[in-house]
């Protein structure tokens, strides 16, 4: 049974629908909230969305995920449907998510960065109350970054656009009378 109804639906300060937006979404609420980028590595999503006034997350996709965090060589399972909310530096309430330890599916309920260790570490909470600590890095997804002779060029493409649309306007508003150029005023 799902834990996201109509009404949660409704109430969502931010709602999306398709893989590509959702996983964007997600990457910057991660961050927006002091958690790494790559935490919720999710695949073919169908739809996200954020409560703000409850901190209430959700995230649906169509099939379960079953990702390898390489770094620490941890394999992590997300359900259809992973549920949460969050506040700075923490997801509590987690649900839909399990990580591999030893030879079972351990399910997580917490996760949170704490400030005051300067070594940057991440914890995994059970409901059975064990904890495990990772570096934050690991679970941090490098962003393409777009080249920026390409956003040059993209910049230029614009401006030739606008000035040759100023040019045609400045043509629209010459008359020619006899030979002789008159220019109407706008």
């Amino acid at each position: 049974m799902s834990l996201v109804t109509d009404e949660i639906r409704a109430s969502a300060s931010e709602f999306y629908e398709g893989n590509e937006i959702c996983q964007e979404k997600s990457k910057f609420l991660l961050t927006e909230v002091g958690l790494p980028n790559g935490l919720l590595p999710m695949e073919d999503m169908e739809e996200c969305g954020y409560v703000k006034e409850t901190g209430f997350v959700w995230l649906k996709s169509k099939n379960k995920t079953v990702h390898k965090f390489q770094k620490i060589n941890k394999l992590v399972q997300y359900a259809t449907e992973v549920t949460a909310y969050v506040e700075p530096n923490r997801i509590k309430k987690l649900t839909g998510v399990k990580a591999k330890e030893l030879l079972m599916w351990v399910t997580l309920c917490e996760i949170y960065v704490d400030d005051e260790n300067p070594k940057g570490l991440i914890h995994f909470k059970t409901p059975a109350g064990l904890s495990r600590s990772f570096p934050v890095d690991a679970f941090v997804v490098e962003e393409p970054q777009k080249d920026v002779a390409v956003k040059e060029l993209e910049v230029k493409d614009d401006l030739q656009e606008v000035d040759a649309a100023k040019k045609v306007e400045k043509e629209e508003n010459k008359e020619v009378i006899n030979g002789a150029v008159e220019v109407k005023e706008v």
